[in-house]
């Protein structure tokens, strides 16, 4: 009796619990997306599916929670997969990305599809201005046409399957 219900009528440990499944979803899908040798020709560059449960939890939990879930799984997946560099670019990217993906959600007419291309291409921008700062240069920028292009690809397929994850969550009360 003496927990305190949260947002959705979820209980506490209730949203800690799918926290932890959230996060050991991102972990998986950092995993294998270790595993596909699929190389785009461009650094850094990769499909990010461990974004797909950053933008199901950005619209099925608090904005704390989702931001709290990126910084845990970046800082995870970069001492488990990467290392320090891959943890800064990462960091960079993700928070730029879900910063503008939150402002876009809450502005309204924009659908998930939407929220997560601008995610994508605000990815590679943190990402991109990251390198700048660490090379002390702006010769990097040239990537800029390619990174955009990517970012719009893989954001619009993660965000046709995070639509489709979502539908099949619709009860989930998280």
């Amino acid at each position: 009796m003496g927990e305190r219900k949260a947002l959705g009528g979820s209980t506490l440990g209730d949203r800690v619990a799918y926290f932890g499944v959230f996060t050991a979803l991102a972990l998986i899908f950092s995993y294998v997306e270790t595993l596909i040798p699929i190389q785009f020709g461009i650094p850094g560059v990769k499909l990010g599916l461990a974004n797909l449960v950053i933008v199901a939890v950005l619209y099925k939990a608090t904005l704390k929670e989702a931001y709290l879930l990126t910084v845990v799984r970046v800082l995870l997946a970069g001492f488990i997969f990467g290392n320090y560099f891959s943890i800064i670019y990462s960091l960079a990217g993700a928070l730029l990305s879900l910063s503008v993906m939150a402002l876009l959600k809450r502005a309204g007419g924009f659908s998930v599809i939407g929220v997560s291309i601008a995610g994508g291409v605000f990815h590679n921008i943190g990402q991109l201005l990251i390198a700048m700062a660490v090379v002390e240069t702006f010769q990097v920028v040239y990537y800029v046409p390619a990174l955009l292009i990517a970012g719009l690809l893989t954001g619009c397929v993660i965000g046709i399957l995070t639509r489709e994850m979502l539908k099949r969550l619709v009860n989930l009360k998280f």
